[in-house]
């Protein structure tokens, strides 16, 4: 397949990158930063230089034209003010939904945040984030064109990852590796019976595996 993953230099991104690499998948990530296409490359990915939040439709859809798949991964990060979570965590999500949409990419994955709400409550950057998130996840939602998946993982930490897990609608709080997440948005992109699901990602006792086919029917 060939993947394009917004956010391409995120920790959970880079993880992923290197795990479809490895299984012979073609892989680009998008990136704001030139300096940034070195550790694409060492991940196995193609490095697109873009930034989200200036760029049109039209030049996102050229960067997903003939892609199997698409992931969401990009955030604006603990550090960003409250503009930065309109542009990045839902402005540049609903973009590359959009531009999803006009290549024909239909398998669409977003990772998402536990508590992820249009409606949530308060006036905290955290709260923000979530509403922002949660209003993307809305919008993702609400395209036909698409076969998504929305993943909300829990707490993550850079722990070594274990390959078991916890994959429900809804599984209540807990932490999560990096390195499970990427391994389960892997696996996702390999059940397309996973579309239209919103699932939340613990820590657990299944395999990656056996928690996305559970999940896809199977």
């Amino acid at each position: 397949m060939r993947i394009v993953i917004a956010g391409g230099h995120g920790q959970i991104a880079l993880r992923l990158e290197k795990l479809l690499a490895a299984r012979g998948d073609e892989v680009a990530g998008i990136i704001r930063k030139a300096e940034q296409s070195a550790d694409l490359r060492e991940a196995g990915a193609e490095p697109v230089v873009l930034d989200l939040e200036s760029a049109s439709v039209e030049e996102v859809t050229s960067h997903l034209q003939g892609a199997d798949a698409a992931v969401f991964a990009a955030g604006a990060g603990p550090g960003s003010g409250t503009d930065r979570k309109d542009t990045v965590d839902k402005g540049a999500a609903v973009l590359f939904a959009d531009a999803a949409v006009r290549a024909g990419v239909r398998r669409f994955l977003v990772v998402s945040s536990m508590g992820a709400d249009p409606q949530h409550k308060g006036d905290e950057i955290f709260d923000i984030y979530l509403r922002a998130k949660g209003a993307a996840d809305e919008y993702v939602r609400g395209l036909d064109a698409l076969d998504w998946t929305i993943l909300r993982p829990g707490m993550l930490t850079n722990d070594a990852g274990n390959g078991q897990v916890r994959l429900e609608a809804h599984t209540g709080r807990g932490p999560i590796p990096r390195d499970d997440v990427a391994a389960v948005l892997a696996e996702l992109l390999d059940t397309p019976a996973t579309h239209g699901l919103t699932l939340e990602l613990i820590s657990g006792s299944a395999p990656v595996s056996v928690a996305v086919k559970s999940v896809a029917g199977n």
